[in-house]
């Protein structure tokens, strides 16, 4: 990348200096030691003088250290900042959004489980629009193991394929389609996806359904700080 330009003088600069310097604090990898001003103006696209007053500024604030050999490392504010998204995280402000997602798109009943023992238990759910549709209750548990929510939230201990897709396995009329997701630590949250009656249940509504559920899958574990490729390497 060519050196970017000065930031003085330009339209938007307060919104750019702060562009560059999460550029900065994403250029540092989980391999890396001590990284010297011309590394990580390299890996961030900055011209030295840039990058070295950014790096003061995130120095200022703890976000970098600076050692005395002159190499940066991350610094504690990150580690503040984590802790405090950790302990504020409330799964209903993730899960809610992508169920009216999911049922809006699909006009089928959607769920979120989680994983309790050998049981997966229905902790959010909204019920399909239409007249004839899956019948489940808040709260209730079933075992693990059967139907698209009990195999998701085991499927990449076994290497099964996502999303997970059951036809009559927890009641005979019902189909269902799930995949897990992951939280910061790369465990499972639990499942989210869609159930629909069995009659409706086309070529035409899994080929809908099956990506919306991924999405939203892979979003939600974005949201909650962790890593989508497994998800995304054991896609269909």
């Amino acid at each position: 990348m060519p050196p970017a330009p000065p930031l003085h003088g330009l339209p938007g600069d307060g919104v750019r200096a702060v562009d560059r310097a999460l550029v900065l604090l994403r250029a540092f990898r989980e391999e890396d030691g001590p990284l010297g001003l011309t590394e990580l103006s390299r890996r961030a696209g900055l011209n030295m003088t840039t990058a070295l007053r950014l790096l003061a500024t995130l120095e200022g604030h703890g976000f970098v250290k600076r050692l005395p050999s002159g190499g940066y490392l991350l610094g504690p504010s990150l580690l503040l900042l984590g802790d405090l998204f950790r302990r504020s995280l409330r799964l209903e402000h993730h899960v809610m959004p992508a169920l009216e997602r999911l049922r809006g798109e699909s006009r089928e009943s959607a769920a979120f489980f989680v994983r309790e023992g050998d049981q997966r238990r229905c902790l959010f759910r909204l019920d399909s629009p239409q007249l004839v549709r899956d019948v489940a209750h808040i709260g209730e548990a079933r075992p693990l193991g059967r139907g698209a929510h009990g195999r998701s939230l085991i499927a990449l201990e076994h290497g099964e394929k996502l999303p997970v897709i059951s036809h009559g396995e927890r009641l005979p009329q019902i189909a269902a389609i799930a995949s897990p997701v992951l939280d910061a630590g790369g465990r499972v949250a639990g499942s989210i996806g869609i159930s629909v009656p069995l009659y409706r249940f086309t070529a035409e509504t899994e080929g809908l359904c099956a990506p919306l559920v991924m999405r939203e899958a892979i979003a939600m574990t974005r949201d909650l700080g962790g890593d989508p490729a497994p998800l995304q390497a054991a896609a269909r």
